[in-house]
């Protein structure tokens, strides 16, 4: 079973690569963008959707604000792109915002920003592969059954890919992500050709009505704003996974600062033209979209079943010549297919960050770890199972999921350039030369305006996204502060009980040392364990057995004198059947009569060769040490005994052991020696 598994771990994930092989995970700048751009990148497919759907509420007649929506968005985007690209110049290491945060502004807000982006990263990877199958419901409408079936296999399959390693994901990501691009501005650039020639390409829904939402008629003053800031805040998403380059600089090749600035500088360029042509082909087109349906009058179809075109789909549509074309299938495959693989953007987030954090101590150990092929593969899976529990749970909806979207993005942002200001001024009081000087002074003054600017949107976002969901996503990011800030307690507290404080506590020995053998019945596991425990040279020997049944325990005692084995027995009377409640009252009662003593227990226990004989044997065994490791002073001995299952294995030697635990290096398992002969029975941890 175990050779099976190990055989489909191999298939899936690839061959182990050993730590001398991390260097040749780095990245190129050509493979560094679609690895962590493609979030910020694919995100344009939707962020104009989400002003659109905002501003409809009340109607057509406040689509004219997006035009202001789009450049305000625009603008705080190369605000935090220049801010970001200081961060990674001053915090090559690969921490980000939280290291930012952590260093300047004090743990506990450094815990603030690791929380909220370890929240949005998992809403990242479900509103990204959630809106990728928007599109692909856009062109096969018949697939919307299917929805949360298909989000969750996507999220699966990204997870399988991103468990091969870091290069491999990005050689598998790269040609989706520039094919995307490509066909945006190819799409863009025709539209806009068009309409420059006389020919503007026109929406299909360009002849739709829009009901206005009740409430939101004839807004005015206080609600017009609100109504404009709610979309505002909608539009950020095109700024989500902004920060994940600032993380992963350590995965750059070399000068891995200079090459993730400039890879962020492409980012952000890039994101901006697209998100700017795609808002402008919006309104030329007239796209008209709705979260609900219904409220388009002149919608062809059922509207509570069927579901509307995205505004790519339209617009592909709209310029390319139909919904049967090329052009639109192009699109839409490729939209498809970079927003699900936008995820990826997580998928290398999240482990980082989370084995950071696990070095730090303030998540488990086994976050920092290393898989078989170098990646954080705990980290991965995590990961997974949220999104996909999270998608399960909200259908897939991008309407319902946005809602809990951007929060966190935003509370790190804002942090992080408090804390850029913090350290430029730090080193500015160590009295630099002029010309560092003014560096510094212009670097300053772009952090302390993104800190401003970003502030203002997280209260815009926190303001309008809190009743419609946001207030999930701020309870989920207190509950994994205060559950870090436990860990980190535990294992502090761990650290200190454990701790060595007097310098003859490293030799000093026991009064005393007692053995007990358990023993069920005489066989061969029986006679090696008491072998094994004579071996030991205790001060005290004795073997063991609770009398479950009489008979059986008299014939023991018979056979037992008959072989003359020098070993006292010593048989506990059990009433009700017991095994484990005698055996850890006698340790206890040793233990308590002489509590500088030491009691070692040694167990006879079977190695077998299937997974299922580990069904038949070693229960009450199992049950036994479990509970003698809670005794204080008693050392649980595990005395193997191999089955003949087990010889199949005697010769084969395992380089890298499935499931082992790593620390980069792989684990080397040496060779098995062969087994005696087995044993009639196995020892059930009754003696």
């Amino acid at each position: 079973m175990a050779r099976f598994v190990d055989a489909v771990k191999r298939l899936v994930v690839g061959r182990a690569l050993p730590s001398e092989g991390l260097q040749e995970t780095l990245l190129p700048k050509r493979l560094a963008l679609p690895i962590f751009a493609s979030d910020p990148l694919s995100s344009v497919a939707y962020a104009t959707q989400e002003i659109l759907l905002v501003l409809t509420l009340g109607g057509l007649a406040y689509l004219h604000f997006t035009t202001w929506v789009g450049l305000a968005v625009v603008a705080l985007m190369a605000v935090v792109v220049l801010s970001y690209r200081q961060v990674v110049h001053a915090y090559p290491s690969g921490g980000g915002s939280y290291e930012v945060v952590s260093t300047n502004l004090g743990a506990s807000a450094g815990l603030v920003v690791a929380a909220s982006l370890l929240v949005d990263y998992v809403m990242t990877v479900a509103v990204s592969v959630a809106s990728g199958v928007d599109n692909i419901i856009s062109a096969f409408p018949s697939w919307n059954e299917h929805r949360t079936a298909l989000a969750v296999g996507f999220v699966m399959l990204l997870a399988t890919v991103n468990l091969r390693g870091l290069r491999e994901s990005g050689r598998a990501f790269a040609a989706p992500t520039y094919l995307f691009i490509t066909g945006i501005v190819v799409l863009c650039a025709t539209g806009l050709i068009r309409w420059l020639a006389g020919d503007a390409p026109v929406a299909e829904s360009a002849r739709y009505g829009i009901t206005p939402d009740p409430g939101d008629t004839d807004l005015a003053g206080l609600a017009l704003l609100l109504l404009v800031l709610r979309a505002f805040s909608s539009g950020c998403t095109a700024l989500t996974g902004v920060e994940a380059i600032s993380n992963g600089v350590p995965a750059f090749r070399k000068p891995k600062s200079r090459n993730a600035a400039t890879t962020m500088a492409a980012m952000g360029l890039i994101a901006v033209l697209m998100f700017s042509g795609i808002t402008a082909l919006a309104l030329i087109a007239d796209v008209r979209i709705a979260a609900d349906t219904c409220r388009l009058t002149g919608f062809d179809g059922d509207c509570r079943t069927a579901p509307q075109l995205t505004v790519i789909a339209q617009l592909a549509a709209a310029v390319f010549g139909g919904t049967d074309g090329f052009g639109f299938f192009y699109i839409q495959a490729a939209t498809a297919l970079v927003l699900i693989l936008a995820a990826n953007t997580a998928f290398n987030g999240f482990p980082l960050l989370a084995s950071i954090l696990a070095q730090h101590r303030y998540l488990p150990h086994q976050l920092h770890t290393r898989g078989d092929r170098l990646a954080f593969s705990n980290g991965i899976l995590a990961l997974a199972l949220v999104a996909a529990a999270l998608l399960w749970a909200y259908d897939a909806s991008v309407t319902s999921l946005i809602h809990l979207y951007i929060l966190g993005v935003f509370t790190s942002f804002t942090l992080s350039q408090t804390g850029m200001v913090r350290h430029w001024n730090g080193e500015l009081r160590e009295g630099p030369a002029p010309a560092v000087r003014r560096r510094i002074h212009t670097a300053r003054a772009i952090n302390a305006v993104g800190a401003v600017v970003t502030g203002l949107v997280l209260v815009i976002v926190l303001l309008t996204k809190f009743t419609q969901g946001a207030y999930l996503a701020v309870i989920a990011a207190v509950l994994l502060w205060l559950m870090m800030r436990g860990i980190r307690r535990h294992y502090d507290n761990t650290d200190a009980e454990l701790a060595v404080t007097d310098a003859a506590e490293a030799g000093a020995l026991p009064s005393r040392v007692r053995a007990v053998v358990l023993v069920s019945k005489i066989h061969r596991p029986t006679l090696r364990a008491l072998a094994y425990a004579r071996a030991t040279r205790p001060d005290a020997l004795e073997a063991l057995n609770v009398a479950v049944d009489a008979e059986e325990a008299r014939a023991l005692r018979e056979r037992w004198d008959a072989y003359g084995i020098e070993v006292p027995l010593k048989t506990l009377e059990s009433p009700y059947r017991e095994v484990t409640r005698p055996v850890v009252g006698y340790v206890r009662a040793i233990n308590s009569e002489s509590p500088r003593d030491i009691v070692s227990v040694f167990v006879p226990e079977y190695v077998v060769g299937h997974w299922w004989e580990n069904l038949l044997h070693n229960q009450s065994a199992l049950w036994l040490k479990g509970r003698l490791l809670f005794v204080p002073g008693v050392m649980v001995i595990s005395v193997p005994w191999q089955l003949s299952s087990s010889v199949r294995r005697r010769h084969r030697t395992v380089a890298r052991a499935p499931g082992s635990v790593r620390r980069g290096v792989p684990t080397a398992v040496p060779r098995l020696a062969p087994p005696a002969p087995a044993g009639p029975d196995t020892p059930d941890g009754r003696g």
